[in-house]
C-alpha cells in the first residue's frame, strides 16, 4: 500500500469518527451543568467508538488490582502519601491514645491522606466509648436514677468530638476543591485526546505534526488527577489514539521507530525492576513501587512496535502476578496471625465469663475481680486484629461478657450501698448527739456519753465514699470541740497544780547544779532543806508525777556523793525516802516499803545461813585459809546489812505511831 492510500484510509477513518464524536470545543465556556453533561457526553461517545483490542488491557486480577490502585490514586495526587501515614493498632490503643494519636495526625499529616486512619480511630474510640457508656449508665440506674434522665460525656470525648469536627471541615473544605479540579481535568483531558485524533487529519509538515503531538503527550503527563471511575477508559482511549496516531506516523519511520525504540528500552528497564520486585519479601513496599511502574508505563511511556507489544506485556504481567501472588499469600498469612488472635480473644472472653458467673460476697473480693477484668480487658485490646468476618461478632460477645460482669458489679454494691446508707443514718444520729452536748458544762455526765459514741462510731460500717469525710469531719470537729472545753476547764481547776510542777522543775534543775563543799554535815543539811522545800511546794498534774521520781533520784545521787560512813548515809538516805512516803491518809506506801524491808531481811538471813552451812565443810581447813576467810567476810558483811535493815525496819515501823 502506498502512503496516498495510507493517508486516504486515515482519512476514511477520520471522517467516520467525526460523524460517532462530540468534540469539546476550547473556546466556550458552558454553565457548570452544560459542561458537566457534555463531558459525559464526549467520555461515553469515546468508549463506544474506541474497542481496545490490545493485550495490555485483557482483564486479569493481578492487573485489575493494579489498575483499581491506580485509578485511586488518579483521583488523588496525594494518595501515595497515604502509605507514609504509619497504621498503628488503633484497637490496642486507649481513648486517651487515641485522641492523642487523632490529633497527631491532624496536625502532622495532610487531611487527604489521613482519612482511613482516621476512620478507623473514630471506629475503635465510638466502641470504647459505649462501652463506657453503657457501664455508666447501669451505674446511673444502680444507684437509683431513671434512665431517660442519663446522661455522660467526659473531657477526652469533648475533646474527642472538637478534633473530628475540625477534620471534618477540613476534608470537606478539600473534596470541595478537589471535586472542581477533576472536572476540569477530565474536560482537559477529553480535549487532549480529541487534539490527538485531530492529528491524523492535519495537512501539515509531518515534522510540526510530530512536535505537536509530542507537546500533547506532555499536556496529557501534567492535566492533574481526574474522578477515579472515568481514569481506565480515559486512558485506554488516550492511548487508542496514540497508537493509531503512531500507525499513522509510519509515513516517517525514523521518528516512529525512535520513539519505539525508546519506548522498548524504558519498557524493558520497568520489567527488570518489577522482576526484581518479585523476589522482595516486603510485599507492600513492592507493591506500592509496582503501582508507581504501571503508572509510568501508561501515563509516561508511549507504544512499541507490534511485534514487540504482546511479548513484552506479557513478561510485564508475569511479574505483577508473581508480586500479586506473594501478596495474596501475605494477607493468608495474615489471616492465620487474625485466627490465632481470635483464639486468644475467644479465651480472654471465657475467662470474663467465668469471673462474672462468681458470686462473691465481700468488697475485697469484688475489687479483685475488678482488677482482674481491667486486666483481661487490656489483653483483650492488645491481642490484636481479627479475621473482619467476625470482628463485630467477636466485638459484642466481649461487651456482653463485660456487661454481665458489672451487671452482677452493680447489684452487689446497690445492695452494700443499701447497708452503706443505713449505716450513714445511724452515723448522722451520732454527730446529732455530738452536736447537741459540744458545749455542755456538765462534763461528770457528758463525758461518758461522749466516750460511748465515738466507740459506737468505731463499729458501725462503711458509708457512701461522697459522704464519708464530710460527717467524719462533723463528728470530729464536734467531738474535739467538746473535749478541747473540757480540757481547758479542768486545767483553770488544776492551775495550782501546774504551777507547783514549774516550781518543781527550777528546784531540780538547781539541786542537780549543786556543788558539795568538804564537809558532809552541812551538805547534808542543804540536802534535808531542799527535800523540805520540795514537799512544800505540793502536788503537781497527776501526768506530772514522774518529775518526783527524777527529784529523789538525784538526792540519792547527791547523798552517794557525800565522804561518810556508808551505813550511816544509807540511813540518811532512808530517812529521806520516809518523808516522801509518810501520807496520813494513805498508807499504801508505807506499806509496801514495810513488805519489801520484811522481805529483805528475810533473804539476807537465809544468806548468812547458807554461808555458815557452807563453813562446816572446811572442817578440817585451817582459818587463815583464803576461802574460808572470804566465807567469814561475807557473813560479817550481811549481818551488818541486817542491822541497817532492822534499823530501816523500826523506823517504818515508828512512822505507824
Amino acid at each position: 500500500m502506498s502512503q496516498n492510500d495510507n493517508l486516504q484510509e486515515a482519512d476514511g477513518k477520520n471522517e467516520v469518527e467525526s460523524t460517532n464524536t462530540t468534540p469539546i470545543e476550547k473556546t466556550t465556556q458552558p454553565a457548570a451543568e452544560e459542561a458537566k453533561a457534555e463531558t459525559e457526553a464526549a467520555i461515553e461517545n469515546i468508549e463506544a467508538e474506541t474497542e481496545v483490542t490490545a493485550t495490555e488491557t485483557t482483564k486479569e486480577e493481578h492487573v485489575d488490582e493494579i489498575e483499581a490502585s491506580n485509578a485511586e490514586d488518579a483521583e488523588d495526587e496525594s494518595n501515595a502519601e497515604r502509605h507514609d501515614v504509619e497504621e498503628k493498632d488503633y484497637h490496642a490503643m486507649s481513648m486517651d491514645e487515641l485522641v492523642t494519636e487523632f490529633n497527631r495526625l491532624l496536625k502532622h499529616h495532610k487531611v487527604q491522606t489521613i482519612s482511613k486512619n482516621i476512620n478507623e480511630i473514630k471506629s475503635e474510640f465510638n466502641a470504647k466509648f459505649s462501652e463506657l457508656l453503657e457501664e455508666k449508665k447501669e451505674e446511673f440506674i444502680a444507684d437509683g436514677g431513671v434512665e431517660m434522665d442519663f446522661y455522660y460525656s467526659n473531657d477526652t470525648k469533648k475533646l474527642f468530638n472538637s478534633l473530628y469536627k475540625e477534620y471534618k471541615q477540613s476534608i470537606n473544605a478539600y473534596y470541595n476543591e478537589r471535586e472542581q479540579n477533576l472536572k476540569l481535568n477530565l474536560e482537559n483531558r477529553l480535549q487532549i485526546i480529541e487534539d490527538i485524533k485531530g492529528l491524523l487529519s492535519v495537512e501539515e509538515n509531518m515534522g510540526t505534526t510530530y512536535k505537536t503531538f509530542k507537546e500533547l503527550q506532555e499536556k496529557w503527563r501534567n492535566a492533574g488527577p481526574i474522578p477515579r471511575d472515568k481514569y481506565n477508559n480515559a486512558w485506554n482511549t488516550y492511548h487508542h489514539h496514540v497508537e493509531r496516531f503512531y500507525d499513522f506516523l509510519h509515513l516517517n519511520n525514523d521518528l516512529r521507530d525512535m520513539d519505539f525504540k525508546h519506548n522498548y528500552d524504558q519498557k524493558i528497564k520497568i520489567i527488570e525492576r518489577a522482576e526484581e520486585l518479585a523476589q522482595d519479601e516486603n510485599t507492600n513496599r513492592s507493591f506500592r513501587e509496582l503501582q508507581v511502574l504501571h503508572k509510568m508505563w501508561k501515563e509516561e511511556l508511549g507504544p512499541v512496535s507490534k511485534e514487540h507489544r504482546e511479548v513484552i506485556w506479557e513478561r510485564f504481567s508475569n511479574a505483577t502476578k508473581a508480586i500479586h501472588d506473594k501478596r495474596q499469600a501475605y494477607f493468608a498469612d495474615m489471616d492465620k496471625a487474625h485466627e490465632k488472635n481470635l483464639e486468644r480473644k475467644e479465651e480472654i472472653i471465657a475467662q470474663i465469663s467465668a469471673i462474672a458467673e462468681d458470686k462473691s460476697n465481700s468488697h475485697s473480693a469484688w475489687q479483685k475481680k475488678i482488677k482482674e477484668i481491667e486486666a483481661l480487658r487490656e489483653a483483650f485490646f492488645k491481642a490484636g486484629k481479627v479475621p473482619i468476618k467476625v470482628n463485630e461478632a467477636t466485638w459484642a460477645k466481649f461487651k456482653d461478657a463485660v456487661r454481665t460482669f458489672n451487671r452482677g458489679k452493680n447489684s452487689f454494691y446497690k445492695d452494700l450501698k443499701k447497708d452503706q446508707y443505713e449505716n450513714l443514718k445511724k452515723k448522722k444520729e451520732l454527730i446529732q448527739i455530738a452536736e447537741d452536748n459540744k458545749d455542755s458544762d456538765d462534763f461528770k455526765t457528758v463525758t461518758p456519753l461522749m466516750k460511748k459514741i465515738q466507740n459506737d462510731w468505731k463499729k458501725i460500717g462503711h458509708v457512701p465514699r461522697r459522704d464519708s469525710d464530710k460527717i467524719w469531719k462533723q463528728f470530729k470537729n464536734a467531738c474535739n470541740h467538746y473535749f478541747d472545753k473540757m480540757h481547758a476547764a479542768r486545767k483553770a481547776e488544776d492551775q495550782h497544780l501546774f504551777d507547783a510542777f514549774d516550781k518543781k522543775v527550777k528546784l531540780l534543775d538547781a539541786l542537780k547544779a549543786m556543788e558539795l563543799t568538804e564537809d558532809p554535815k552541812a551538805d547534808i543539811d542543804v540536802l534535808k532543806a531542799k527535800i523540805s522545800e520540795w514537799k512544800a511546794i505540793g502536788h503537781v498534774p497527776q501526768s506530772k508525777r514522774y518529775i518526783d521520781g527524777k527529784f529523789y533520784k538525784a538526792i540519792d545521787d547527791a547523798f552517794d556523793k557525800l565522804k561518810m560512813d556508808k551505813a550511816k548515809l544509807e540511813m540518811i538516805k532512808f530517812d529521806s525516802k520516809l518523808e516522801n512516803l509518810a501520807n496520813p491518809d494513805d498508807t499504801r506506801l508505807l506499806d509496801n516499803e514495810y513488805n519489801f524491808i520484811k522481805k529483805r531481811m528475810s533473804e539476807i538471813k537465809s544468806e548468812i545461813n547458807q554461808l555458815e552451812n557452807n563453813l562446816q565443810f572446811f572442817s578440817n581447813v585451817k582459818a587463815d585459809n583464803p576461802l574460808v576467810k572470804d566465807v567469814h567476810k561475807n557473813i560479817a558483811n550481811h549481818k551488818k546489812e541486817l542491822e541497817t535493815w532492822k534499823a530501816k525496819l523500826s523506823k517504818v515501823k515508828g512512822m505507824y505511831k
